[in-house]
């Protein structure tokens, strides 16, 4: 089976009838449907419940519109990354398995997914939580049928943090946790996870549990890791290509060095196989380019390019907001396209101060 990406636009934070839309227009059914990432209105915190809406609000429609039950529909990864600050557009990008009867032997898009064992509060940030991470990203690439690690291009993964639910059931069973702070667990949470999927893929031998969250020299390029209250497990998309499957779409990806680093998205774009002149232009990619998923955060030395940033320092408006609205203005004036998927918290996730880009492309519509 082949599979498509559909970008869905969401007009409002309970929008289903546009996904029924393009699920029809692409001969689908929310059966078909693999996984999904997406970008939902909402502050991007740990109390974000516009995020945990539209969760429930795709799980029944898994129930409602298809065959699956909610058990079945509670397997299908969801990875929301909550906040549009500036002007990210909210959308949904839909992995959707489909038919395709004549596939050529060319690299085309393949999707695998899994779920890992719970992860224990006292697991993130720690070994334990990598290497359930790694167990959960091997049976997803196990899952896509692709045999090379060098063909996987974009891991998206979403995982547990530390609410001070989760903090006290750990402190109550007598256990420890790497931090009492719920908004610091984010991107502790997502360090983990990336480093679970660097080591999978085998960018790196297992880290020291000193490295995890701090060794800002290791790093996973493919990475892509949010954190939220909506499972206990990782919900985990393997995303690469692989010859023969077919279909129209190929994904490549690349790393932005700095929040500013442009040339890191047009080399996704071009790796994604897209030919870009050496100073493109947003008309040059005609309607081929589906989607950048970028991964973006603020430098910790307070610094860009040896300017000052006081986005670290406001006590108004957290940091993780200045940088999502910054580098979803940079993309969109990159690619023309306001609906890109821009998430924050990067650590470890591509060098620090910037983080991973990857691009998908829609071969049929090359210019």
């Amino acid at each position: 089976m082949a599979f498509s990406v559909l970008k869905v636009m969401m007009e409002d934070v309970q929008d289903i009838d546009s996904l029924l839309a393009a699920l029809k227009e692409e001969r689908a059914s929310p059966d078909d449907i693999v996984g999904i990432a997406a970008k939902t209105e909402g502050n991007g915190g740990v109390n974000d419940f516009g995020r945990v809406l539209v969760d429930h609000i795709l799980r029944e429609f898994f129930v409602d519109h298809g065959s699956r039950s909610m058990e079945q529909a509670m397997g299908v990864p969801i990875a929301l990354s909550g906040g549009c600050p500036g002007f990210i557009a909210p959308h949904l990008n839909v992995f959707v398995r489909v038919q395709d009867d004549n596939p050529s032997d060319d690299l085309r898009l393949a999707v695998g997914t899994a779920i890992s064992e719970p992860i224990l509060p006292e697991d993130i940030g720690r070994p334990p939580g990598v290497e359930k991470m790694a167990e959960g990203v091997r049976r997803a690439m196990k899952d896509s049928g692709i045999e090379d690690p060098k063909d996987i291009h974009y891991v998206q993964t979403k995982s547990p943090l530390l609410s001070m639910e989760r903090i006290a059931d750990a402190l109550a069973r007598g256990k420890s946790v790497v931090t009492e702070e719920a908004n610091e667990s984010m991107a502790v949470g997502n360090a983990t996870g990336a480093l679970g999927i660097g080591v999978a893929l085998g960018e790196f031998p297992m880290p020291k549990p000193e490295q995890i969250g701090k060794d800002l020299s290791l790093y996973s390029k493919v990475a892509s890791c949010s954190t939220g209250v909506e499972q206990d497990e990782a919900q985990i998309m393997v995303v690469g290509n692989k010859r023969g499957i077919g279909g129209r779409f190929r994904i490549g990806h690349s790393v932005m060095k700095d929040a500013l680093d442009v040339d890191g998205i047009y080399e996704a774009i071009r790796d994604a196989g897209l030919p870009l002149s050496d100073r493109p232009h947003p008309s040059d990619m005609g309607d081929a380019l589906v989607n950048c998923f970028i991964k973006c955060e603020t430098d910790q030395t307070g610094r860009l390019r040896g300017r000052r940033l006081v986005s670290l320092n406001d006590s108004d408006v957290h940091h993780t907001l200045h940088t999502k609205a910054a580098v979803g203005g940079v993309a969109a004036a990159v690619t023309g396209d306001t609906a890109m998927f821009v998430s924050v918290a990067a650590l470890q996730q591509g060098p620090a101060g910037g983080g991973m880009v990857a691009a998908i492309i829609d071969m049929s519509k090359l210019p």
